[in-house]
């Protein structure tokens, strides 16, 4: 049985919040979590940091074997994910209910 955590930053994730957000992801990962959802539906901005700090979180997911996804992104952050080529490194749902019909079902 798969276990699936879900984050949900808000507000601006820029460097201060980026670690914030890295360390409840390590947490998360740490208890045996091996699918994490990203929810940005209350983000309202991403700078390079929180970029790299959602790059860092992937990064923790995967190497503990397990898988991260995001889902409901604003158009700042799609168009910066676009930018950076991030939109081919993440897989990125519409919302909650299409990850849990595309990924949860699946399994």
């Amino acid at each position: 049985m798969n276990s699936v955590k879900f984050v949900q930053p808000s507000g601006m994730l820029d460097g201060i919040k980026g670690n914030q957000f890295r360390r409840e992801v390590s947490d998360i990962v740490a208890a045996g979590a091996d699918i994490v959802l990203i929810d940005l539906q209350n983000v309202s901005f991403i700078d390079s940091s929180g970029l790299g700090a959602l790059v860092s979180a992937m990064k923790t997911v995967r190497s503990a074997g397990g898988k991260l996804f995001i889902c409901s992104v604003n158009d700042q952050v799609k168009m910066l994910f676009e930018l950076t080529k991030m939109d081919r490194v993440f897989e990125i749902f519409a919302n909650q209910d299409e990850f849990s019909q595309k990924v949860l079902a699946a399994k």
